[in-house]
């Protein structure tokens, strides 16, 4: 999504309103190539979800249906088979970011996953997430602040969470947390959460200067699903554990927090580092976005092997003669 409003409907044959047409095969194509072909060739990869996604000037998070799939015209089963296709592609993307960084050039990417209770964190994670190679990938699960992260300002711990060159960091919530349980709760004033919107801005766009791809993504889930998802949980006994009482008392703040996410996307999604608003009623689609907004933005990214620093052909002759 360019401007506007997000597309609440991705049928087959129509138009988004970002003016891309819906992907209704697995894998995404450029000029007959897929796309890490594409990205090795130096075409300019596809953008299909990224360009479905993005949240920008108009944007009103209520007329986003969460039961939708922009970007894609499949059903589950399509989709389920969209998401085996690509499951090894971000792991050889992460191995060539890894050793592009042992050379002179230093990036690193950074995925960040907001989104209410039940919303399908936890399996953007394991289905996402975990196609990479846990060696490259720096995990930060945001809880609430620990007496000693409470002594220093908000983003310090966001600063020491952050990816190294090389690595694929993955924030599980994040420094958003402090415009947006903060601001629910009252946890702190107004004046002092209003400010961090423009502090935030300033932390991401440093970053991205520095080398890092940022994608926040937020995981939007419609009320009666999150219903069902928790009636769900009190039903099924392997299910219990996940069960936590506060999530009822969040649910009664369910206005407060659509506000303030509101403002969230109004005021960051800039354009160093934009959001996408994934619809996630259906799990399968939520998960298939998330992994193509990171492949799609790896094959943006496309990391190079660094040129070897010996000579190679002497080498070779070396490793004969021993």
């Amino acid at each position: 999504m360019g401007k506007g409003k997000q597309d609440t409907k991705a049928s087959a044959g129509k138009q988004s309103k970002g003016g891309k047409k819906a992907m209704g095969e697995p894998k995404s194509k450029v000029a007959g190539l897929d796309a890490t072909a594409a990205s090795d060739k130096g075409v300019p990869a596809p953008t299909v979800f990224a360009d479905a996604l993005r949240v920008g000037d108009g944007f009103i998070l209520a007329d986003c249906d969460p039961h939708s799939t922009p970007g894609f015209d499949g059903d589950k089963k399509h989709g389920e088979e969209a998401l085996a296709a690509r499951a090894g592609e971000i792991s050889q993307f992460q191995e060539r970011l890894y050793a592009e960084s042992r050379g002179a050039v230093k990036r690193s990417l950074l995925l960040v996953v907001q989104g209410m209770d039940t919303s399908g964190k936890g399996g953007i994670m394991r289905h996402v997430v975990g196609q990479m190679d846990p060696q490259g990938v720096k995990y930060t699960a945001f809880k609430a602040p620990t007496a000693e992260e409470r002594k220093h300002p908000f983003l310090w711990r966001i600063r020491n969470a952050m990816p190294s060159p090389g690595q694929v960091g993955v924030f599980d919530r994040s420094h958003y947390e402090d415009v947006l349980i903060v601001r629910v709760h009252e946890l702190v004033p107004r004046a002092t959460w209003s400010r961090r919107y423009a502090q935030i801005n300033d932390f991401e766009a440093k970053a991205v200067a520095d080398g890092t791809t940022v994608v926040k993504v937020m995981l939007h889930i419609s009320s009666d699903e999150q219903k069902a998802r928790l009636t769900e949980r009190l039903e099924r006994e392997d299910k219990h554990w996940k069960y936590n009482p506060g999530d009822v008392d969040e649910r009664l703040r369910w206005p407060q927090y659509q506000e303030a996410y509101q403002a969230v996307l109004e005021k960051t999604s800039t354009e160093a580092a934009p959001w996408y608003v994934v619809p996630a009623d259906r799990r399968w689609y939520a998960r298939l976005a998330v992994q193509n907004l990171v492949l799609e933005h790896l094959e943006t990214m496309n990391p190079q092997w660094p040129p070897a620093a010996f000579d190679v052909e002497a080498e070779k002759q070396r490793l004969a003669k021993s």
